[in-house]
């Protein structure tokens, strides 16, 4: 099957065509019919698959020209950067429509935004917060909004999303189209479900927890943190094929610190990315990325999820995720578009635990690679690794009633003093040396 196969409008199959696209992803194929039908739905994919096209075919494709200035499209993600991620790819598919479409997300003049709203909008990409700040602001109406796209639905749940969610729902008229993607389908993603579809279609790409076929997996058992930054030195310099590398690494602090480290070894072509960096940064990092200006850069798992780049050879988890899902979203970064991608994890004896949570939640075991036999083994330890010492001590052991000392006690030599009343002959001799005798007043 081609998009040409699919009941698709002109100007949509000639942005297609220009962009080199010509085989619709198997989520593609599933969810365009259900979503033409006006039916909700639910798509169940990782992160790689073309979702994002997945709803916007279908959706762009019913889209209807209006004089009405407010938004019939809105489309709610988790991140800035797929906020500006996913307008851009509305713009790319949209160059023969008369159709406008605004990115809102916070971090950035709230009152530029209100403005631009106000010029119109037909296609609204928002952060939650965002979205919900300018309703309730006035800044356009919702009762225009005839379909909401709600994108990595269970990343925004774990963010904290969830109220806002809700709220934002409740705002919006009953008679409209949901559509929900998410890699994984948790507790509350199906509450959420139960509570706001209206029998949604479940659509999957392949099962909860499945690794992509056309991304080849490997792990490094390593000792400790600064053996992993020699053997991510070590790899960098030696493999040529890795020329566009994701980093992902489990804290902000510990992304800035490899940063650091890596600077001076590949000055001007790495990056570093997370929730601390300035809106501008991120955009300017992800657009070096982008163009190959870095070859590689650090992020961290959130912030990841706004990096849409088809050509990135390899993604390095320097440390294993906590949550089993992200390993899923980390190594969709890599291998899409029906490219082959490589993902290599380094794990150290404290972190096995998480690997067999993974391992277990993909139904597939990541094989091992031996270490380079010229890999630097460092002895040196972080404060987290090194082993923790604790001093046995013997309680102390209350006294009993009998030894116990009187409630009150004796006063200091200090507070001992006692106030003496000093006759005024006695005070004159001891100055004088003498009596001083008051002398009685003459009388005239």
């Amino acid at each position: 099957m081609t998009f040409a196969d699919l009941n698709l409008n002109t100007p949509l199959l000639r942005a297609l065509e220009e962009m080199g696209f010509t085989t619709p992803t198997t989520i593609q194929r599933n969810v365009f019919s259900v979503a033409m039908s006006g039916r909700d739905v639910c798509g169940i994919a990782q992160t790689g698959t073309g979702k994002t096209f997945a709803y916007l075919l279908p959706c762009l494709r019913l889209w209807k020209f209006t004089k009405d200035k407010s938004p019939q499209i809105l489309i709610l993600v988790p991140t800035r950067e797929l906020a500006v991620q996913v307008a851009e790819n509305i713009k790319s598919l949209t160059p023969y429509m008369s159709l406008e479409v605004r990115a809102v997300y916070g971090g950035v003049n709230i009152n530029t935004q209100h403005l631009e709203l106000m010029n119109g909008a037909d296609v609204l990409v928002a952060t939650p917060g965002r979205f919900y700040d300018l309703a309730m602001n006035g800044a356009f109406k919702t009762k225009t909004i005839k379909k909401v796209i709600i994108d990595e639905v269970d990343e925004m749940l774990n963010l904290g999303f969830r109220t806002q969610i809700k709220n934002i729902l409740d705002l919006l008229p009953p008679q409209r189209q949901n559509l929900m993607f998410s890699a994984t389908i948790t507790e509350e993603v199906e509450a959420l479900i139960e509570t706001y579809f209206n029998n949604p279609v479940r659509v999957e790409a392949a099962p909860t927890g499945t690794p992509l076929e056309n991304i080849l997996q490997t792990g490094y058992e390593v000792p400790n943190f600064y053996t992993k930054v020699n053997l991510l030195e070590l790899l960098l310099t030696e493999d040529e094929t890795m020329n566009k590398v994701l980093v992902f690494a489990a804290t902000k602090q510990l992304a800035d610190q490899l940063y650091e480290q890596l600077e001076t070894k590949f000055p001007g072509t790495v990056g570093v990315i997370h929730s601390n960096k300035e809106q501008n940064h991120r955009l300017n990092t992800v657009k070096k990325f982008k163009d190959g200006t870095y070859r590689f850069i650090i992020a961290t798992d959130i912030v990841a999820r706004g990096i849409d780049v088809a050509e990135v050879s390899h993604v390095i988890n320097f440390d294993v995720p906590d949550v089993p899902e992200n390993y899923i979203h980390r190594i969709g970064r890599t291998g899409r578009a029906d490219r082959k991608g490589i993902a290599i994890t380094f794990i150290t004896e404290k972190e096995k635990p998480l690997l067999n949570a993974i391992e277990t939640l993909m139904k597939y075991k990541v094989p091992l690679g031996p270490l380079p036999d010229h890999l630097i083994i460092s002895d040196e330890l972080t404060e987290d690794e090194k082993p923790k010492i604790f001093m046995k001590t013997d309680a102390i052991k209350p006294k009993k009633k009998e030894e116990a000392g009187p409630a009150f006690h004796e006063k200091s030599a200090k507070n001992s003093k006692v106030n003496i009343i000093v006759p005024h002959k006695e005070r004159m001799m001891k100055k004088y040396g003498k009596p001083i005798r008051r002398s009685s007043k003459k009388k005239k």
